[in-house]
């Protein structure tokens, strides 16, 4: 049941964070912003494990999910740009 939490609340945050974070590289589209928030979520729970602030099995809440899903933005709209560059 923790997946399915943290895909619940990954899109909730991928939501959030592109309200939070709007811009012209970050991607356009419900699923794909959905996408990356679920990415996001992911990326919490497990740095949030590895640095010991979730238990083992435990999720990421909504605000780390939140900040989880803006450093995926950030590192997409870093990716996005350099090659949009080119």
């Amino acid at each position: 049941m923790g997946i399915v939490w943290t895909i619940i609340i990954g899109f909730i945050a991928g939501v959030v964070a592109k309200f939070i974070m709007p811009g012209s590289n970050e991607p356009s589209g419900f699923i794909l912003t959905t996408i990356l928030g679920i990415i996001g979520a992911f990326v919490a729970t497990y740095l949030g494990q590895s640095l010991g602030w979730y238990a083992p099995g435990q999720g990421a809440g909504l605000i780390g999910a939140v900040v989880g899903a803006i450093v995926v933005l950030v590192v997409w709209g870093a990716i996005a740009g350099r090659n949009r560059a080119v």
